[in-house]
């Protein structure tokens, strides 16, 4: 008999795999909405629906395995780095999907959400003070006006699956909607500084690193103090908070 294995779960979510199926479950029947119709409408492979209910989605497993783990190095090829950069950029010269996105802010609405996050990591004693203003300055740059993509808005290394030099699946795409893109390939290579250039040789060279450098920050700042109280650890070696110090 197959085990039931936890993947992830929190307040809102939760992900179980049995065997080769996976089952989400999730408070917000509206992600699962969206999840579904962005992998209907993405021009990357994705993994196959079994079936829906309301609040849960079984899917299959996709082939492969993850391009790496936050906190790992990347065991994944040069060329398999440059596959995932040609599938991000596939999508993101899709057509704009007909929903806005979860993840549709302007600069100014990224900038007021930081500020207040920022006011509180250093209130509430999760990170020191000159940490938080030094990433506070080098996320600046990520807020600039940008063109939106189709985006899939919570782009993990974990969430890119490869065999070999080929990308087998992307999976989790209930934060898909217009983005930005700078944003996916931030999140995509966060804790992967080392991988980005390969990625880039992929996705193109048209882009700029600052930026998603910029968008490390800003996601790495953002993300602390929930993953905290989520039950999960960002100053584990390689991810958020180190994130953070390598900006100093």
């Amino acid at each position: 008999m197959d085990e039931v294995n936890v993947v992830v779960a929190h307040s809102e979510r939760a992900t179980l795999r049995v065997g080769e199926v996976f089952l989400k479950v999730d408070t917000d029947q509206a992600r699962i909405d969206v999840e579904v119709e962005a992998m209907a409408l993405v021009p990357v492979p994705t993994p196959e629906i079994l079936w829906r209910k309301p609040s849960v989605l079984a899917i299959a497993a996709v082939p492969g395995t993850a391009l790496g783990r936050l906190g790992e190095p990347s065991a994944a090829s040069p060329a398999a780095w440059a596959a995932a950069g040609a599938a991000v950029r596939r999508l993101h010269d899709a057509p704009l999907p007909p929903w806005p996105g979860r993840r549709r802010r302007g600069p100014g609405e990224w900038a007021a959400e930081l500020d207040r996050e920022c006011d509180l990591l250093v209130k509430n004693g999760i990170l020191p003070a000159g940490l938080v203003t030094r990433n506070r300055q080098v996320a600046e740059t990520a807020l600039r006006p940008w063109t939106p993509v189709f985006a899939h808005g919570d782009l993990q290394i974990e969430h890119v699956f490869v065999d070999g030099d080929e990308v087998t699946g992307i999976i989790d795409w209930s934060e898909a909607g217009r983005g930005s893109a700078l944003f996916d390939l931030a999140t995509l290579t966060l804790g992967h500084e080392e991988n980005l250039d390969d990625l880039l040789a992929g996705y193109g060279t048209d882009v700029d690193v600052d930026a998603i450098r910029a968008w490390w920050s800003l996601r790495s700042l953002l993300g602390v103090r929930w993953l905290v109280e989520h039950g999960f650890d960002p100053f584990a070696p390689g991810c958020e908070v180190d994130v953070l110090r390598s900006r100093m």
